[in-house]
């Protein structure tokens, strides 16, 4: 399917999800203004909402109801925002653009973003907290796990410390798996527990299917940072060369980088042919994963 196309079916996900976190994210005339502005900033109006269409998709497969979704969907994306803020800081990545405007340390300043970040974070998990399904445990320590240190924050430690110094592609894997991957697993499997769904066979088909999908979202990224151009990535591009990244492409070339975001793809595809439901849009979004353009 098209890449436009899939954009389109994405739409009414991304707008149900702007709808709910607008009325989550406190107002930003509520004290401290600049802390609650600077968390609107950084979520609202932006960003592809994978990893929280992922939670509708999957819960929608297992027919939960949308309205049982978006506390899930919502905790996925402000987690993920954080993470961006964070990233985007001096220390970390220290880059000064994000989804086509400043990044938040750079709208606001420094301590801004730090606080915003954890304040995102807060927020997520207050709002499983606050589930009375009987299903918040599972999907905290889903996220929580996911988010940690053996989840996407070692992940970003993982990365920073290999800065020039990462040779073989099973380094770089466990990296992208951490980083990226972890909350791409936790949203999907968010989606299934939301729904109900406990059998130990689909929930691994749907890790796995989860796991190859991150991998060739990280590796798509990692060619879009040669490939493309800052205004179309919303973000600056060449950055991991000039940051000393490992990536796919610097370590095998770019169209042996292509090969392996296509292997991925496979994969994943082939985890959800197993599945006995029907997976047309889990592959329409892992189709999406290696062929979008920002």
């Amino acid at each position: 399917m098209p890449t436009q196309d899939i954009e389109q079916t994405l739409i009414p996900y991304r707008y149900r999800l702007e709808s709910f976190l607008d009325q989550v994210l406190p107002s930003s005339s509520t004290k401290p203004e600049t802390l609650h502005q600077a968390l609107r900033y950084s979520t609202l109006n932006a960003g592809k909402r994978l990893r929280a269409v992922l939670v509708y998709l999957v819960g929608e497969m297992y027919n939960a109801r949308l309205e049982e979704l978006d506390v899930p969907a919502a905790a996925v994306e402000l987690v993920h925002a954080y993470s961006l803020v964070h990233d985007d800081l001096p220390c970390m990545d220290d880059d000064d653009l994000r989804r086509g405007k400043p990044s938040c340390h750079k709208a606001y300043d420094e301590a801004t973003a730090m606080l915003a970040g954890d304040a995102l974070q807060s927020l997520a998990f207050e709002l499983l907290g606050s589930l009375e399904n009987g299903k918040s445990t599972v999907l905290t320590r889903t996220l929580a796990r996911a988010s940690g240190s053996l989840g996407m924050a070692g992940g970003q430690a993982l990365d920073l410390q290999a800065a020039g110094n990462v040779t073989d592609l099973e380094s770089l894997q466990q990296i992208h798996s951490m980083k990226t991957g972890a909350l791409i697993e936790a949203a999907v499997l968010m989606g299934a527990y939301t729904a109900g769904i406990s059998d130990n066979g689909q929930i691994k088909l749907l890790s796995e299917y989860a796991r190859a999908l991150g991998l060739g979202f990280q590796i798509h990224d990692d060619i879009l940072d040669v490939v493309s151009d800052t205004a179309t990535l919303g973000k600056k591009t060449g950055a991991d060369e000039i940051n000393g990244k490992a990536t796919y492409p610097g370590l095998i070339g770019l169209d042996a980088a292509k090969q392996a975001a296509h292997d991925a793809y496979q994969q994943a595809d082939g985890a959800l042919m197993q599945l006995p439901k029907n997976t047309q849009k889990l592959q329409m979004l892992a189709d999406y994963a290696i062929n979008r353009i920002y």
